[in-house]
């Protein structure tokens, strides 16, 4: 069997909405993309970061990190990392896109994804998180802003939404986690090269403009998506006051 060879791209605005500045901001010491980088470089063979921006681009090299410049224009990630990709100068098998904004990304999750594409026919892989059956299901399951998948007998997704999915009939909303495994979709995604090519090349989907989920688009067009399991939670930063959070889990770790 052939060796599939992976490569990791995290791609880092310096722009953020709510957050400017976010891969330099401190963390003990270290930038945030350096704290990324360092989580997953180990268990790919080879990690790049894709910016716009000349302070990013600067402060990886200063630690060592390999990143190359992209265009300020793309409209998602995903559209910044296979263009990093085309200018890294190396065929690989799978591209992983990873986000800029999860310092504690965890390398058995990125192993996780990694042994999904031991199935030829799937195209793109990303990672799933069963919901805690004692979680508060008002602030976790009806959340919109954290997605659900539902996944056939063989982990792939058969569908992400916003809204709670599936709807358990019969039963109080306040039993649902206790009587069914809802999945929570986490961000992390990777392609074979030539599928990450295609689907940048495909217009925005009804489902996905009615979701807001670019996922949606693959599905749409009959890509195969395959979910790898993970137990693992990890930590997103998109405000101030989320890194303040991730700072005080630093510090307990450390």
């Amino acid at each position: 069997m052939k060796e599939i060879r992976f490569i990791g791209i995290i791609p880092a605005r310096y722009a953020s909405t709510r957050f400017p500045g976010k891969p330099l901001a401190d963390m003990n010491g270290k930038t945030m993309i350096q704290r990324v980088y360092e989580q997953v470089e180990n268990v790919l063979d080879t990690v790049c970061v894709a910016t716009d921006d000349e302070r990013i681009e600067a402060v990886v090299k200063s630690f060592g990190g390999q990143v190359v410049m992209t265009s300020p224009d793309h409209k998602s990630g995903t559209d910044r990392c296979y263009e990093a990709y085309t200018k890294v100068g190396t065929e690989f098998d799978v591209i992983v896109n990873i986000q800029g904004d999860e310092p504690f990304i965890h390398p058995s999750q990125i192993e996780t994804l990694k042994a999904c594409f031991a199935d030829d026919k799937v195209d793109i892989a990303t990672l799933v998180k069963p919901f805690d059956a004692e979680g508060d299901f008002e602030t976790t399951l009806f959340n919109p802003n954290s997605p659900k998948v539902v996944l056939n007998k063989n982990n792939e997704a058969m569908y992400f939404s916003r809204s709670v999915i599936p709807y358990m009939r019969g039963k109080e909303h306040t039993e649902w986690l206790r009587n069914h495994t809802y999945y929570k979709h986490i961000g992390l995604y990777a392609y074979r090269a030539n599928v990450l090519r295609e689907i940048t090349q495909l217009p925005q989907s009804s489902l996905e403009l009615t979701e807001s989920l670019e996922q949606l688009r693959w599905l749409e067009n009959g890509y195969c998506l395959k979910a790898g399991i993970t137990h693992q939670e990890t930590i997103g930063i998109d405000t101030p006051e989320d890194m303040q959070k991730a700072l005080a889990f630093l510090n307990g770790r450390e």
